[in-house]
């Protein structure tokens, strides 16, 4: 169910696999996709390491790729399915850098989105409450504002901004 083959016009998106390691790591690899992330030494390979098992072990990681090249471009997941309350979070996603500012991120965002509708009423984004970047994305995609959680022990012990979409928004 979190891990589908699905395809738009600028991105593809498949299931996560252990040989995408090391082609998604050299996308990871470049420190300025993490600049505003919580977790800004994700481009360190041992970080990115930890953070690609996890990605591997949640079973709803996505690798995403560029649809006309079919080069390497980032990847997001769905995680904390709650399927008494109809609940799923999206994301730890990140992109290459040469593919933002246009329409990949919210097509890639609202191709999960229209995926997980068939299960879910309410969608949920965590983000750090310093990534601005991201906090405009969700806006753009029409995720709204909820709360903050300072010092979110399901975040790491971070600073936390949850943004929602339900299906009344849809």
């Amino acid at each position: 169910m979190w891990q589908p083959t699905l395809l738009g016009t600028h991105v593809a998106l498949r299931p996560l696999r252990p040989d995408d390691f090391e082609t998604l790591y050299a996308t990871a690899s470049d420190p300025l996709i993490w600049a505003q992330h919580p977790e800004s030494t994700r481009w360190q390979r041992d970080v990115f390491t930890r953070f690609f098992d996890g990605a591997l072990a949640s079973e709803g990681a996505l690798l995403v790729s560029d649809a006309h090249t079919g080069h390497v471009i980032g990847s997001s997941r769905w995680y904390e399915w709650n399927p008494a309350a109809r609940e799923v979070a999206i994301g730890y996603t990140f992109l290459a850098r040469s593919h933002w500012g246009g329409s990949v991120n919210g097509e890639l965002k609202q191709l999960m989105l229209q995926h997980a509708f068939q299960y879910a009423q309410r969608i949920w984004f965590h983000v750090g409450t310093e990534n601005i970047r991201s906090q405009r994305a969700l806006r753009k995609i029409g995720a709204h504002y909820s709360h903050t959680t300072l010092q979110d022990a399901a975040r790491g012990g971070r600073d936390c901004a949850y943004f929602v979409i339900d299906t009344s928004a849809a």
